[in-house]
């Protein structure tokens, strides 16, 4: 069953008949973006004011409960229709989109969102959708449905990292070695640490995964890690996971002229910067961003050590 062609058709027909999505893929294509360069890579910013309700969505413990799920099926819009995958998940157009072909992958069940159970589905529906780039948000650094299992994906091409990660590996990458059928790389890029992990075995990819989903639980004394992932298949997986210090940078929480409205997730961390108020587009500089994603990575300290980790693991 070929799942990328249904979700093409799928979108095909959302548009035309769905009057939201509609009219916010149009406003999309008036969209500002600017470009920022920094040591052999960029970063773009995106103005794009209907992300304003994601961006800035209260998601503590009483405000989910205070709400319905926009994520099960019985609060969903009419117009909304779906693709079923697998008969565990339906494929949703997001009516607020960052990419021109954007996805929520949810959950049949109104399952918390957690991705240690679920990262075998993430691995298989990246290689069911190979145009576009599947990526997850853990419920404490970019979700806005934390109570709904869910997953996003969007159009390839979008994300700088996908044309700058070459140059980022060969510059800033260091190598894991082991005994698995895989290619595992530590970037610091000066902005942001993640680790990339590259294999056609899917068994490889979700051992070592599970190694840094067990060094970043402990971290968070059992909750959910802090974890975004960035995944897309072109003859083998590429991985990218992005461990987390802290939700949102003091600049969210500020007043007046510091106040800049920025909740980095994997979009964000992907290279392209989601700003929902125009006043922060004009305004954002260089120094802004390499302060907020420094601040939304995994400390340089604690991600060596996180690397050390894993070496020491594979290496038993």
């Amino acid at each position: 069953m070929n799942y990328q062609e249904q979700t093409d058709n799928l979108h095909k027909e959302q548009k035309a008949n769905w009057l939201i999505l509609t009219q916010n893929l149009e406003g999309l294509k008036n969209a500002l973006l600017k470009t920022f360069q920094f040591d052999g890579f960029n970063i773009k910013v995106q103005f794009n004011p209907k992300r304003i309700t994601s961006s800035a969505a209260k998601v503590d413990k009483k405000s989910i409960e205070d709400r319905k799920c926009f994520l099960c099926s019985n609060n969903r819009p009419l117009e909304q229709n779906q693709v079923l995958f697998e008969k565990e998940y339906e494929i949703l157009c997001n009516p607020f989109p960052i990419f021109k072909e954007h996805y929520t992958i949810a959950s049949l069940s109104h399952t918390p969102q957690q991705i240690e159970t679920s990262f075998g589905d993430f691995l298989d529906i990246s290689k069911a959708l190979p145009d576009l780039v599947t990526f997850y948000n853990a419920p404490n650094c970019g979700a806005s449905a934390p109570d709904h299992l869910h997953f996003q994906a969007g159009n390839r091409g979008f994300l700088s990292i996908e044309d700058d990660y070459k140059m980022i590996e060969s510059k800033y990458g260091k190598n894991i070695n082991s005994k698995l059928e895989i290619n595992i790389s530590c970037i610091n890029d000066s902005l942001r640490r993640f680790i990339v992990l590259k294999s056609e075995n899917k068994e490889a990819i979700e051992k070592v995964f599970g190694l840094i989903y067990s060094y970043t639980k402990e971290l968070a004394n059992g909750d959910e890690p802090m974890l975004n992932i960035l995944s897309w298949y072109q003859s083998s997986w590429q991985v990218m996971i992005f461990p987390r210090d802290k939700h949102r940078p003091w600049q969210f929480f500020e007043e007046g002229e510091k106040n800049i409205l920025l909740s980095p997730a994997s979009v964000d961390l992907g290279g392209t910067l989601i700003t929902p108020l125009e006043k922060d587009f004009e305004k954002i500089s260089n120094e802004d961003i390499t302060d907020i994603l420094n601040q939304s990575s995994m400390s340089i300290e604690r991600f060596d050590t996180l690397i050390n980790y894993i070496q020491e693991k594979l290496n038993k």
